[in-house]
């Protein structure tokens, strides 16, 4: 079985009010789930990481050792971290590469792909996290 994991994360500032999201789809491209969810303040990576780790165990949980998954974010900085290109500065960014890298191990084989916040499945997740940060002010106010 193949999935597609694509994911995102958002901050209202930088640190700021943050979101994370993703959205999984089936070997024929068809969504099987999407979530998004509240970070608090957290920065724009750290909303990126925690995206990554959600839907992962969110996938992991779906037979990981039989499942072949592509990882797809608009992060470059994250997938490059995952990938091992880069180097890893920051404690808490650390932790949750740490984590994300553990569940990476669990899957069959995975592929890790970096592509612009245009693509199709990005931008459905991006959409999602702005109408969820835009409803959290507006409940603040």
């Amino acid at each position: 079985m193949k999935l597609f994991v694509y994911t995102d994360g958002a901050s209202r500032g930088n640190p700021g009010e943050s979101a994370s999201g993703y959205l999984i789809l089936d070997t024929w491209r068809s969504p099987i789930y999407k979530h998004v969810f509240y970070n608090g303040k957290c920065t724009n990576n750290v909303a990126e990481y925690k995206a990554i780790v959600a839907a992962l165990k969110k996938a992991a949980g779906m037979h990981a050792g039989e499942i072949d998954l592509v990882l797809t974010s608009d992060s470059k900085l994250v997938i490059n971290q995952l990938a091992g290109n880069y180097k890893i500065k920051s404690k808490e960014l650390k932790l949750l590469n740490n984590e994300a890298a553990i569940l990476l191990a669990k899957f069959h084989s995975y592929e890790l792909l970096n592509v612009p916040r245009e693509n199709r499945y990005i931008s459905e997740v991006d959409g999602e996290l702005n109408a969820f940060l835009d409803r959290k002010r507006e409940d603040k106010v």
